[in-house]
């Protein structure tokens, strides 16, 4: 792993860390939890983001995005190690919860998207995936950043207005961000297939 990509992880979890320490310390005791929760998942999904849709921005708008193609292991790797911070502030609430703070199905649904994550980060490592067949590891990687893709989705669209407008306000870039990142991939692949036919008549 290069020396860069460490450091980024590295800063990634700091931001996050900061992030849930001022939570922890600058919040009244019925919000720093929530706060904490929020402020990491977003922090988390803009690292994201940048990995999932970085090689679509390239190919839909051309080489101004070329850069952010480049960086999608190194995004995502960030992603993966900020990404921790926010399970731990989900394991604070989940043990040091009085009841169920979670239903059964919402650990299922959220936990195989963290599966996929540190799935995907540990096959990442270049000795790993040479030994995988590249049809096949391209096939697992799509299917990983995409249940992870609809994942936030389905996280940042449920309750809009359960905190109020203004939550509603702070999320919508987030929830407009998770729908863009879709669209974009799959105009990227209706563009790569028009090439390709192009190229074959």
């Amino acid at each position: 792993m290069r020396r860069r990509t460490t450091e980024w992880m590295a800063a990634s979890f700091g931001v996050a860390l900061v992030i849930v320490i001022i939570s922890r310390f600058g919040l009244g005791p019925g919000e720093r939890v929530d706060a904490a929760l929020r402020a990491t998942a977003r922090w988390s999904f803009l690292l994201f983001w940048l990995a999932y849709a970085g090689s679509a921005l390239a190919t839909v708008f051309g080489s101004r995005f070329q850069a952010l193609a480049h960086r999608g292991r190194d995004f995502g790797l960030t992603f993966a190690s900020a990404h921790l911070a926010h399970l731990g502030v989900v394991a604070w609430i989940y043990y040091g919860s009085v009841g169920q703070p979670f239903t059964q199905s919402t650990i299922i649904f959220f936990g195989i998207a963290a599966i996929w994550t540190y799935v995907l980060a540990i096959l990442s490592i270049n000795r790993l995936s040479a030994r995988l067949n590249p049809r096949v590891w391209r096939i697992v990687r799509t299917l990983g950043v995409e249940y992870i893709a609809l994942a936030f989705l389905a996280d940042f669209a449920k309750n809009p207005f359960q905190y109020g407008f203004a939550s509603l306000l702070a999320y919508l870039p987030f929830q407009l961000l998770a729908v863009a990142g879709p669209l974009l991939r799959l105009a990227a692949l209706a563009k790569r297939l028009s090439q390709v036919r192009r190229l074959a008549v």
